[in-house]
């Protein structure tokens, strides 16, 4: 089969697209017909060796996936011919992947594999941040930080569904179209963005902030945020790791709150299915799809690496393994 491999530590020029067998499923496992794999920010930090998972070289990234099910066990639930998303954690940019049950979700048919390809870890983590994390409730304000991106859409999409107002931080016009696309309520370029918000908000603040970017930026947020708020931390895209000084948490009763989805469901395996069941009722009622920015070929996938690493991307970004499932939108025949 065709897969992309991560040869050397060199950053996103550092993948090439090779030949090799295909996955042979260990016991238990799902095998699936890849129709579209997701591109993610750790897929960028793994072509640096600079991701918690390390890997031997080489090895295939590619942590979310969506296509058919091949082969299933009947204690996995699933069975051939089923429409499903995955998050194999690596091996998804290939033609076909190996996941545990516990890894894969149903797809509702209202959505392409474009779009599945784009849920698991952006989605999921979204859920965990807004819902577990932060403690949103209907009618409260949460601010976005990084909101054209893969990431940020998400959030943006599932904090409008749960009935927040969503203010999108962004950088250019461009960007702020794209937030508005997944549903922001308001927009606000980061240069000023402090003041923006006061306006926005009558000088009163938000209640979330969610902020996958960090750097210079994350003191002005803690002060954009309402008595009680939550200033939740998802990554440091900007590649700077801020530090803050406590004394401000006492101030206005406000937190920061790490958000390491992974790290909590990997001792809570049954959690992800959890999840997507609240997130199906919403993606079967239309109030989340995915914003998809760009698909391209597999072939392109150090194009589409790249682009992440310098924050270019509008939405999301997707790989697709085989010319025709670019040619018919990725979906299956049962559509």
């Amino acid at each position: 089969m065709r897969a992309v491999q991560i040869v050397t530590l060199d950053g996103p020029d550092a993948v090439r697209t090779v030949d090799v067998e295909s996955p042979v499923p260990g016991p238990g496992q799902v095998l699936i017909d890849v129709h579209a794999a997701g591109v993610t920010y750790p897929d960028v930090l793994q072509t640096r060796g600079a991701y918690q998972l390390k890997l031997a070289l080489p090895f295939i990234p590619g942590s979310e996936v969506a296509g058919i099910v091949l082969d299933a066990p009947v204690s996995s639930g699933f069975r051939p011919g089923d429409r499903v998303a995955a998050f194999p954690g690596f091996g998804g940019f290939a033609e076909q992947v190996a996941a545990d049950p516990a890894v894969v979700f149903p797809l509702p048919n209202r959505l392409t594999f474009t779009a599945g390809a784009a849920l698991p870890m952006n989605y999921l983590t979204a859920h965990f941040a807004l819902t577990r994390r932060g403690r949103v409730l209907p009618g409260e304000t949460v601010l976005v930080h990084g909101a054209a991106g893969g990431l940020g859409t998400a959030v943006v999409q599932l904090a409008r569904a749960l009935g927040t107002r969503v203010i999108a931080v962004v950088s250019s016009d461009a960007k702020a179209k794209t937030a508005r696309q997944a549903g922001a309520h308001d927009t606000v370029p980061v240069d000023g963005f402090r003041e923006a918000v006061a306006e926005l908000t009558g000088g009163h603040g938000v209640h979330v902030i969610v902020d996958p970017v960090g750097g210079e930026r994350f003191t002005d947020s803690l002060r954009c945020l309402a008595p009680e708020g939550r200033l939740l931390v998802l990554g440091f895209t900007a590649g700077e790791i801020p530090t803050v000084k406590v004394n401000r948490l006492l101030l206005n009763n406000v937190e920061v709150i790490g958000v390491g989805w992974g790290a909590y469901w990997l001792s809570q395996p049954t959690y992800l299915r959890a999840q997507w069941q609240e997130l199906t009722t919403h993606l079967k009622a239309g109030r989340l799809d995915p914003v998809i920015g760009s698909t391209l070929p597999l072939a392109h996938a150090a194009d589409a690496l790249r682009a992440l690493d310098e924050r270019r991307t509008l939405g999301k970004v997707v790989l697709v393994p085989r010319t025709n499932d670019m040619e018919r939108g990725t979906k299956s025949v049962r559509e």
